[in-house]
């Protein structure tokens, strides 16, 4: 599933052509992707015409493109959505699911393989749209109480993976990216949040925060074509990988071999000795 990395990546290809633009016709390809939406998909895309983009916006791994009327188009792109600026004379993907036309530019489409994201309209939504309000802010915002993030995560006394992984707490952490932030802090896993030092929560927290802006750097990670950004490209990050997908491969501090444990219905990749459960 697409992290903050990778789904930083689309919002800034989208601020570079949306914002300003009207749309002018609106497609449901598949009802599904626009399921939350109560009224239907015919009445989602008439609602849609005439509305003009403001500057595409992000919390976590939740994406929105606000209109200049105050409402927004919020996406989750779920496992495999993608939004893609394309060419109207470009052969359309086959997975794409609602396309917009744009008064001038390429035409946006939502692209979704496997059909767990999708696309809603917000009343009101153009600032932060209610629908997201319990999901806490990243690690990237540049208004983040660091200390109040270190107080709430030692509050936890579930495993400190658990607590990344947990929207409300900290939000935009998945799987890829917390493995990495607990190998470079050498943190196992398992550990309880509450049994962890403020000095150790910090260090970790800084971790998930520099890998980000790392992956972010580079596209974030694609490990196959179900994470592109809008042009269709892929991220680079997959080759700096230290210990997710790493099994079997020696830990690039210690030389001892990463180790592969299951972790709430995941994989949890770790090195067991850099990242000593004790």
């Amino acid at each position: 599933m697409p992290e903050l990395p990778e789904v930083e990546s689309v919002r800034r290809g989208l601020a570079a052509h949306v914002p300003s633009r009207t749309i002018v016709q609106v497609e449901v390809l598949q009802p599904r992707s626009v399921r939350r939406h109560l009224q239907g998909p015919d009445d989602f895309a008439s609602t849609l015409i005439g509305r003009t983009f403001g500057e595409p916006r992000r919390r976590g791994k939740y994406l929105w493109l606000p209109f200049e009327d105050g409402d927004a188009l919020l996406a989750h792109l779920g496992m495999s959505g993608q939004f893609r600026l394309d060419t109207t004379d470009q052969p359309r993907h086959s997975h794409t699911r609602v396309a917009v036309t744009l008064d001038e530019g390429p035409e946006l489409r939502f692209v979704d393989q496997r059909m767990f994201g999708g696309l809603a309209l917000s009343r009101g939504g153009a600032d932060a749209p209610p629908e997201i309000a319990h999901i806490a802010p990243d690690l990237l915002n540049p208004t983040l109480d660091r200390r109040a993030l270190v107080r709430r995560v030692r509050t936890r006394s579930s495993a400190i993976k658990r607590a990344l992984l947990d929207q409300s707490v900290v939000s935009g952490i998945g799987n890829i990216y917390a493995d990495e932030a607990l190998w470079r802090a050498k943190v196992h896993h398992g550990r309880p949040a509450n049994d962890l030092s403020a000095v150790t929560v910090g260090r970790l927290l800084d971790a998930a925060r520099d890998v980000m802006e790392e992956a972010l750097a580079v596209g974030g990670t694609s490990f196959d074509a179900l994470y592109v950004n809008v042009n269709g490209e892929s991220g680079y990050f997959d080759r700096s990988l230290a210990a997710y997908g790493q099994e079997g491969r020696p830990c690039g501090r210690c030389g001892t071999p990463i180790v592969r444990e299951h972790f709430m219905n995941r994989s949890s990749f770790f090195c067991p000795s850099c990242q000593s459960r004790g």
